[in-house]
């Protein structure tokens, strides 16, 4: 087996010491003042030799391990896993490896891998929380420890969060529904206390009110299986349509917008002469239906470009104190029309 390169190995080779060495590594030469020449013949040999340094012996030196913990609903979710991958590209070109995993809503779980996070001393936390985790989020801020929410926020809890105006893109779906003549408008949504649920909630709420409509809302439990979530919105659609109460319907999320269309083709309702849709949060199916359907779309770049610079802000900095300040980025959604809401 050959034998790993060390350190000391190189600064042997160019007769110079092991600490000379370990600053041009870290980036420090300029600081030292050491010659431009030097930091030349050692970054030469590096790459010659194909040095890789010790991460645990690195990490021990710095104290930081350049591995951020990101911790959202569901990484199989398209929205989730569009941030994900954007927010890892974005931290691996920072220097930062990323370690995901999905919390299924479970407090217990978040908790637990909280905890399994801290273990492994990852620098920094970005989560989407759970109600219940409160206290360790807490106690992470209380220590130093740079976190991001994402998505959704905790009440009562300062720290920073990114995530969109959830309101005002249901609220616009909503207008957008009875700007195209449709009354009977109903609301499918999930029976949770998130913050970003109740907020396109109260968003559907208002616009219907402003219009003195009267609101028909379906609550699915969070953790309901695909096939008894189908049915429990075909009775609800149907109960609607039976007393001439339903011509569209606004879907909270993108998967309640396809498991909703899955209940409107089982029904045998024409989108959108019989019924109207739009979804909240935009998929890839939702251009390839026939017919498209109109959706509220997240700009997920912007959401990973604030979360990993947040991210980062607070990990370049030194001082405890400025790493607990708190930022917060609400972003627009906007409204993409298609033909699932266009009466012809």
């Amino acid at each position: 087996m050959k034998k790993k390169l060390l350190i000391s190995d190189i600064a042997k080779q160019l007769n110079i010491s092991i600490t000379t060495v370990s600053f041009i590594l870290n980036g420090k030469a300029k600081e030292k003042r050491i010659s431009d020449s030097l930091t030349a013949r050692v970054l030469k040999l590096v790459e010659e030799v194909n040095y890789k340094p010790n991460q645990l012996a690195q990490s021990l030196r710095t104290g930081k391990t350049k591995t951020i913990g990101l911790m959202v609903e569901d990484i199989s979710n398209t929205f989730f896993a569009n941030i994900a991958r954007l927010i890892e590209e974005k931290a691996y070109k920072a220097g930062y490896k990323i370690i995901y995993c999905s919390t299924e809503d479970d407090t217990a779980k978040t908790r637990d891998l909280i905890s399994m996070f801290r273990d492994k001393h990852v620098d920094g936390y970005i989560i989407t929380p759970p109600p219940g985790v409160e206290e360790d989020i807490k106690e992470l801020i209380a220590e130093g420890l740079p976190v991001v929410l994402l998505d959704r926020t905790l009440p009562g809890l300062p720290t920073n969060f990114v995530g969109v105006d959830n309101r005002m893109g249901s609220y616009s779906a909503t207008e957008h529904l009875i700007g195209q003549g449709y009354k009977k408008i109903a609301l499918v949504t999930t029976e949770s206390g998130q913050s970003q649920m109740l907020q396109r909630l109260e968003g559907y709420e208002q616009a219907m009110a402003h219009h003195q409509l009267a609101p028909k809302l379906l609550k699915i439990p969070f953790r309901v299986t695909t096939e008894d979530m189908i049915p429990k919105i075909m009775a609800f659609l149907d109960d609607l349509r039976q007393r001439d109460d339903l011509d569209a319907v606004l879907f909270a999320t993108n998967y309640l917008a396809l498991r909703g269309l899955e209940a409107i083709d089982k029904l045998e309702l024409r989108v959108p002469a019989d019924v109207g849709v739009v979804g909240f949060d935009d998929h890839d199916i939702f251009r390839l239906y026939k017919p498209s359907v109109t959706a509220v779309a997240q700009p997920t770049e912007a959401i990973a470009d604030q979360v990993i610079n947040m991210m980062l802000d607070q990990l370049d900095t030194d001082d405890r104190k400025q790493a607990t300040t708190t930022q917060t980025a609400v972003l627009p959604t906007s409204l993409i029309v298609r033909n699932s809401t266009t009466r012809r």
